[in-house]
């Protein structure tokens, strides 16, 4: 069988930068010297090529354009690989991972992104096992097919499906959990793929990249003692479409009349709501409370067991694909990329 073709894109990000130990500056990894430099690529069953963004991109500074950019280029060179692994700042990672998936429709090969807590050149990085990893599992195959068919988030010993992942540390290796999906891919002694979880494979339709997101979405966190003046804000900002309400729980919020009365007539001048929970893992249940039960009959959007990061991507994406208001609440209710039960 012939090697397989893995598209690698570095778009910015701690992995890309080496120590120059002269200067003690970080400064950034050459990528078309990647097979000198880490030479354990080359035990690897697969041809890999490169492209970087022309300017590297811190992840803070990540915005839908960019998430469109990435998108295009394997758009773009869809056909010309097998699979493709996105280089990327971790603070970001669950955002872009969660927008790719929506905005690569028919997906049918693996796109993995990952990156790194330590720049590579570190003595102890955790940037070589990351990347030789992720190019491995993008590079998996049974009877000619990828083995994984969606975008997936590699870290620290294990693929989770990008768009259930959130970074829950800023300073230990595993810097990812994916708490209301398990993972789908173990990497130890041998790659232990738990094929259970996977998207099922699909037949083969061509790819569709979306050129489109909205980004008039807005996150309102519930807190004790929120007040008017605050919500007022939010809701006020000009041309806001879509607000995820990160409430308590299983989606429970105040119960106050001017609260509810706000958002009431936020739904009513065309503003989506959406429901999430605050927790880290969990899901919404509204109306299994009284706190929630108002929420409910006023047709806020049920986000179920969403991401908050996902949930933000999933509205920017309705908005730009030009979903009607009527059935906007439907379609966001209905899991498309296995983001949702």
């Amino acid at each position: 069988m012939d090697k397989r073709n893995i598209l690698l894109i570095y778009t910015g990000g701690t992995i890309g930068m080496m120590k120059d130990y002269s200067s003690g500056a970080l400064k950034a990894f050459d990528f078309s010297q990647l097979q000198k430099n880490i030479p354990e690529l080359n035990q690897l069953d697969c041809t890999i090529s490169s492209f970087s963004f022309d300017y590297p991109i811190d992840s803070s500074n990540m915005n839908p354009g960019h998430w469109i950019a990435i998108s295009d280029i394997i758009a773009d060179k869809y056909n010309d690989y097998d699979g493709f692994v996105v280089l990327h700042g971790s603070d970001t990672m669950s955002y872009t991972a969660s927008a790719l998936s929506f905005l690569l429709e028919n997906l049918t090969k693996p796109v993995i992104l990952t990156g790194s807590q330590l720049p590579i050149g570190d003595l102890r990085t955790d940037a070589k096992e990351n990347l030789i990893t992720a190019i491995q599992i993008a590079a998996l195959c049974e009877k000619g097919k990828p083995v994984v068919q969606e975008v997936g988030l590699y870290f620290e010993y294990k693929l989770y499906r990008g768009n259930r992942t959130t970074k829950i540390n800023a300073e230990h290796f595993q810097a990812f959990a994916s708490l209301n999906y398990p993972h789908l891919i173990e990497s130890g002694v041998h790659l232990t793929v738990f094929k259970e979880y996977l998207l099922p494979q699909k037949r083969k339709l061509s790819l569709k990249s979306h050129r489109n997101m909205d980004d008039n979405v807005a996150i309102l966190k519930i807190f004790p003692g929120i007040n008017k003046n605050i919500v007022d804000a939010i809701l006020g900002a000009k041309n806001l479409k879509a607000l995820v309400l990160e409430t308590y729980g299983s989606g429970n919020a105040p119960m106050e009349e001017w609260f509810l009365d706000k958002l009431n007539n936020a739904i009513i001048n065309g503003v989506h709501i959406i429901n999430v929970t605050q927790c880290s893992g969990g899901a919404v249940m509204m109306g299994h409370y009284e706190t929630s039960s108002r929420l409910k009959k006023m047709q806020v959007i049920n986000g179920k067991d969403i991401t908050t990061e996902t949930a933000i991507t999933k509205a920017m994406y309705l908005l730009g694909s030009g979903v009607s208001p009527e059935l906007f609440k439907t379609v966001f209710e209905t899991s498309l990329r296995g983001e949702m039960l």
